[in-house]
């Protein structure tokens, strides 16, 4: 995933509203990305709007995968908590299975399951999360792969479970010097410049670095690119992201068919 050439995938984090409250601009995202990670109920959605983008999605060719998170409406699931394993394991098993409902439905299916939020960095290290997760998987659907960050607990033991993971880079988010996110509580956390963002991700495809918030550089390989779809410009951002990587020869499909 280094070299001009390359082939990468780039999703969104879609469905994210809830009854008359929207957030982010979805069919538009839908017309940029090649993967949807659609939110399924818990950190947001609800049933009209996991039918709906599923549909848009389906229209649009665009992969479906299950943003599964704590249940946490209020917090939009970015609120550390600690679920019991067992239950956190029934947790992601429902909210896969409601938004492949809504996927068979348009014809389609889930692809891939992508953790989201709090869940997403709990399972980074915390080996009993991320073991509820895997579990979840493996229950449901095992042939389903799991994107998360690279070198993180969660990937690591997926692959030790024979399940297909996926590594992530994120667009719009800091990197510490240790390759994780910054705490969206601490400055550089977000990106809001479509032009950084896409020299970064540019940089990041082709030569596999991309600069921390200290100015050290770090490593970074990943099968996918997203851009959060409720970030101030994300339409703007994935727009210049995919221009950016096109005019450098990378091509972007999604991961998974």
């Amino acid at each position: 995933m280094s070299e001009a050439g390359a082939t990468v995938d780039l999703n969104s984090d879609l469905g994210e509203g809830f009854g008359i409250w929207t957030l982010g601009d979805d069919q538009a995202l839908l017309g940029v990305v090649t993967s949807a990670n659609v939110a399924c109920g818990f950190h947001a959605g609800d049933p009209d709007i996991l039918r709906r983008v599923c549909a848009q999605a389906a229209e649009r060719g665009v992969v479906i995968g299950a943003q599964v998170g704590y249940h946490d409406l209020a917090g939009f699931g970015r609120r550390a908590m600690d679920v019991n394993p067992g239950t956190l394991t029934n947790d992601v098993i429902y909210q896969i299975a409601a938004l492949d409902g809504f996927a068979r439905v348009a014809g389609t299916r889930v692809r891939y399951v992508k953790p989201h939020g709090a869940l997403y960095n709990t399972a980074v290290h915390d080996l009993a999360q991320a073991v509820a997760v895997v579990e979840a998987i493996l229950l449901y659907d095992a042939s389903l792969p799991l994107m998360g960050l690279p070198g993180s607990v969660l990937l690591t033991l997926a692959h030790e479970a024979g399940l297909r993971t996926v590594t992530e880079a994120f667009a719009d988010r800091g990197y510490t010097s240790e390759g994780t996110l910054v705490p969206r509580s601490q400055p550089e956390a977000l990106l809001h410049d479509p032009r950084q963002v896409a020299e970064r991700m540019t940089r990041m495809v082709t030569t596999g670095q991309v600069p921390a918030v200290d100015g050290t550089e770090i490593t970074v390989r990943a099968d996918s690119i997203c851009v959060h779809g409720d970030s101030p410009g994300a339409l703007e951002m994935a727009v210049a992201v995919r221009q950016a990587l096109t005019a450098a020869g990378v091509d972007i499909r999604p991961f998974a068919s």
